[in-house]
């Protein structure tokens, strides 16, 4: 192995830390506005779909975004992507102490939280990371993605802490200081591009067999009869069933346990643990089961998971049951983000993984702010939301369909020849 060859490997694991400590912080500000949910509320006199509005513009926002930032990925780099989301994060958590009206806290959301912030982080990191790994990129992308995950379980119980003690604008601006000093430091490590495919491949061939002597597991390549175009819009509409049913329990766990007798702090832990699964799915599964048996195999795993979890939810008949079902359900939707960047790295090609991944990722978006809104419309009329989970299962069991199609038409690409 060449001295290039061991400083780009030894550097990719900068980038991968680095990667997953952005989204982890970043992420701060999509549980900031749930914590705070019902001091805005009550501050200004709004009803809770103001606020509640607010958290689905910033998913909007960073699909929409996403897609942009994606562009620029592929053109130039992931190296001003990073800045633009500190600077969006860190100027849209003192923006909104100022807010006085609805249109103001909607704009500081979609426009900063939403389309600089997590348009900058999630889809293009995951994207841009999968350039830096050929063998184990489900491993890599789970890494990264876990971020967010990671992010559920730290950061609300430090904002609850604070909004109690000292109140939510100075929560806002707390966070707005602790991101920027962490992120601010971090974008220097973009700054370094990722190899070409080749430069890659030539690396990673280097690194001989592991420390048993073992032949490394082949770089995962795939490809189907369809064009990159359509196999492009089927996984924008197969993102969509599972992201409705993905939505119930997200926005909705919490309020259902409370329903169902619970305590807040007791639907809280519930919620917690759903998230630590998600965590767990992340770090460990999503590389484990994308990288042995292939990303579309991993989907349809955790999709299946996911859609059994929710139509069960519908049934849960004590607290033992209803923890195990959000544990479940945190294991299968962990899985399911992530698995679509492999996905798109799988089967289509790295340079355009950044604006491909960003589009898929703004229908997931689009799916999760309408399965939001309409667990909670249902339990308006109905209420109860077996209904909800009802629907949320009928279009898991479209994402199922879809992607079991995919997989009859998928199969090994032909290896490429790779010149020194």
């Amino acid at each position: 192995m060449t001295v290039n060859h061991q400083s780009f490997l030894k550097f990719r694991f900068v980038v991968l830390l680095g990667s997953h400590s952005m989204i982890f912080v970043g992420s701060g500000s999509l549980f900031l506005i749930a914590i705070t949910l019902k001091d805005l509320a009550s501050e200004f006199g709004w009803p809770r779909e103001v606020p509640s509005l607010a958290f689905s513009l910033q998913f909007i926002g960073g699909g929409l975004g996403g897609i942009f930032m994606g562009y620029l990925l592929d053109r130039v780099g992931a190296v001003a992507l990073p800045v633009v989301a500190t600077f969006a994060v860190v100027s849209g958590s003192i923006l909104t102490t100022l807010v006085h009206a609805e249109w103001q806290l909607f704009a500081v959301y979609l426009f900063l939280f939403g389309f600089l912030g997590q348009g900058s982080l999630y889809a293009p990191l995951m994207a841009n990371i999968s350039r830096w790994y050929d063998r184990r990129r489900g491993m890599a992308v789970g890494i990264v993605s876990s971020g967010q995950s990671l992010s559920g379980i730290i950061w609300p119980p430090i904002f609850t802490l604070i909004v109690t003690e000292v109140g939510w604008r100075t929560g806002f601006i707390g966070f707005g200081i602790v991101a920027g000093a962490i992120m601010l430091p971090m974008c220097l490590i973009f700054v370094r591009k990722p190899p070409s495919a080749e430069q890659l491949k030539l690396a990673e061939e280097a690194e001989g067999p592991d420390k048993k002597g073992r032949a490394r597991r082949p770089a995962r390549n795939s490809t189907t009869n369809l064009s990159y175009r359509q196999l492009q819009v089927v996984l924008c509409v197969a993102i969509i069933g599972c992201c409705v049913s993905m939505a119930l329990p997200l926005a909705h766990l919490v309020s259902f346990g409370t329903d169902f007798g619970l305590s807040l702090n007791e639907a809280g832990w519930i919620f917690s643990a759903m998230l630590t699964a998600a965590f767990i799915s992340r770090l460990i599964f999503v590389g484990l089961l994308s990288d042995r048996f292939g990303s579309l195999w991993a989907l349809f795993c955790f999709s299946v998971l996911q859609a059994a979890m929710v139509i069960m939810l519908a049934n849960a008949d004590s607290v033992f049951f209803l923890l195990i079902l959000g544990i479940g359900f945190g294991l299968g939707y962990g899985g399911i983000f992530p698995v679509y960047a492999v996905i798109i790295r799988e089967y289509m090609p790295p340079k355009e993984a950044g604006r491909r991944t960003g589009i898929v990722f703004l229908f997931g978006a689009i799916a999760m702010g309408i399965g939001s809104w309409m667990g909670g419309a249902i339990f308006d009329v109905n209420k109860n939301y077996d209904l909800a989970f009802l629907i949320g299962f009928a279009a898991n069991c479209v994402n199922l369909l879809i992607i079991g199609a995919l997989l009859t038409k998928a199969r090994p690409a032909e290896p490429t020849e790779v010149v020194a």
